[in-house]
């Protein structure tokens, strides 16, 4: 095998390892959100109002819901910490698929330039070999 294929194989096991640790995961945004209530003497009434807050408000769409929650104060740093850890999931994620698109796309072409003869390979499947009234073959079936 290509020291090519082995290197994208090695940076690939790295990922997966880098996956592995990250913790818990969360997807979704953190908002701080500052309210305005019903009380009509209320402080956030006042010119200029002092609303109520802040609140932190975790928004997120999964599986095509969309969902909010809120998040208290004490939890910040977890939630914080474990969106953080999806994002860098996301990221990771990318890499691997272009280092596997890469990777298959070399293997692909190490294949077809001569790691397999084309008499051991057989033919196409959308190619079947027939045979010609001369005795040769060709091959049918679509083209381009």
């Amino acid at each position: 095998m290509n020291l090519r294929p082995r290197s994208l194989e090695a940076r690939i096991e790295k990922i997966k390892q880098q996956i592995t640790a990250l913790g818990d995961l969360r997807p979704g945004n953190l908002t701080k959100q500052y309210n305005v209530c019903g009380k009509p003497d209320c402080r956030c009434k006042a010119t200029p109002p002092l609303k109520h807050g802040p609140y932190y408000q975790l928004s997120f769409t999964w599986k095509g819901n969309s969902k909010s929650q809120f998040v208290r104060r004490r939890d910040l740093a977890v939630v914080k910490k474990q969106l953080g850890n999806y994002r860098r999931l996301r990221q990771l994620l990318d890499r691997w698929m272009e280092l596997a698109m890469e990777l298959s796309r070399l293997r692909l072409q190490h294949i077809l330039t001569g790691a397999v003869s084309p008499q051991k390979r057989g033919p196409h499947p959308e190619f079947p070999r027939k045979r010609e009234s001369s005795g040769a073959l060709s091959y049918a079936g679509k083209v381009g």
